[in-house]
């Protein structure tokens, strides 16, 4: 079973998505912050991060944890999606030199969401 690491502040989103992928076959883990995102992408090694970029309660953002997953040597082949609000072109481009792999805009289908994960995951 593929595991999943959800991080946003907001609960509800996190609920959200956690709804759309249990669908699938997936073990789904949450962080409400970049700190706790990067303490349990350290523990439990998830297979895909959806990670916020925006969290104004932490103390970096999910591009600084997108970069600090990438530069990882044990965690470097974690597939990162950016989920966010920020849909301009010069964030798509700080997320892809942080080393996304994918990037998605709230609000997004969950559809799409789920055929986005299961295609970054080989599915």
């Amino acid at each position: 079973m593929k595991k999943i690491l959800i991080v946003d502040d907001q609960p509800e989103v996190r609920e959200l998505v956690e709804v759309t992928l249990s669908i699938g076959d997936y073990q789904i883990l949450q962080a409400s912050s970049g700190d706790e995102a990067l303490a349990l992408t350290r523990i439990e090694r998830p297979d895909l991060v959806l990670l916020d970029v925006m969290m104004p309660n932490s103390s970096i953002d999910g591009f600084e944890v997108c970069r600090r997953i990438k530069s990882d040597p044990v965690l470097h082949q974690t597939v990162v999606i950016m989920v966010t609000a920020r849909g301009q072109e010069q964030d798509l481009q700080i997320g892809k030199a942080a080393g996304a792999d994918g990037y998605f805009t709230k609000p997004f289908s969950p559809l799409e969401l789920m055929s986005k994960v299961e295609e970054m995951l080989g599915e």
